[in-house]
């Protein structure tokens, strides 16, 4: 854990930008190391550092490297992306994992198809709309047709 390696002499991260002398007990200096400037300065910009120091002295200290990930990832996501943050990155995860459940479905369904005798016939088709067409109450026209198959395209939508 970088929390208990022996500090160096030079002063950390967090130090350095703010352009101050680290002192040996300097609480973001576990966790904000020398050799990675941007980390801090990206948590920096986003929650400012005395916000930093408020939040690391409520967490109990062996939580402490996990709470400072989040919030570096946090951070960088809110760079990213200013208006969403966080939550535009779940919803679009989200989103993604939906729409690949669903061609799951079609695939698994197509596949059944395919492997009973009485159909081998429909599944030699070369559009696999033909062999599906009817079975769901959803229209086909959300999908593409590749050389490999049956595909989506996904799009990043906002949430509400």
């Amino acid at each position: 854990m970088r929390s208990q390696e022996p500090r160096s002499s030079s002063s950390c991260a967090a130090c350095k930008l703010m352009k101050r002398r680290c002192t040996s007990d300097c609480l973001l200096a576990p966790y904000f190391q020398a050799d990675e400037p941007k980390k801090f300065a990206k948590v920096h910009k986003v929650f400012g550092a005395s916000n930093v120091t408020k939040i690391l002295n409520e967490v109990p200290k062996p939580q402490r490297q996990d709470a400072v990930d989040s919030l570096v990832f946090e951070a960088e996501v809110r760079l990213k992306d200013p208006v969403y943050g966080c939550i535009g990155a779940i919803t679009s995860l989200q989103d993604k994992m939906s729409q690949l459940q669903h061609d799951l479905a079609v695939a698994k369904t197509r596949l059944a198809r395919c492997s009973t005798r009485t159909s081998y016939a429909s599944c030699s088709t070369t559009s696999p709309f033909m062999m599906l067409d009817g079975e769901f109450d959803m229209s086909f026209d959300d999908f593409v047709v590749d050389q490999g198959g049956l595909t989506t395209e996904f799009y990043q939508y906002p949430f509400p």
